[in-house]
């Protein structure tokens, strides 16, 4: 009865030096698969993620801006309309001034 118990102990050692051998190959195989895919990726000229959300935010700003400048420009217009009534007043190019 020892010797099949010590057998059994023996092949549960072997498995789980096994197991843990395969994961070390496991790990070695994914690190070498991480490094081609961005060897890979990094030749496709690709913004990281970062980087799209900073521009990306960029423009918004910029899109928000744009939009509180045409407003803006559309008071300032109002007011030179409602300042000079006579349409002679006006220049030749149809339009007043911006100062």
């Amino acid at each position: 009865m020892q010797s099949q118990n010590r057998v059994f102990e023996d092949l549960s050692k072997v498995a789980t030096s096994a197991m843990g051998t395969m994961a070390g190959v496991g790990r070695e195989v994914e690190t070498m698969i991480r490094g081609r895919v961005r060897e890979l990726v990094g030749g496709f000229d690709m913004v990281d993620r970062d980087e799209f959300e900073a521009v990306k935010a960029m423009a918004a700003t910029a899109r928000a801006d744009a939009e509180a400048l045409k407003a803006e420009l559309a008071e300032l217009r109002a007011a030179m309309g409602s300042a000079n009534p006579s349409p002679a007043a006006a220049p030749a190019g149809g339009s007043a001034p911006i100062v």
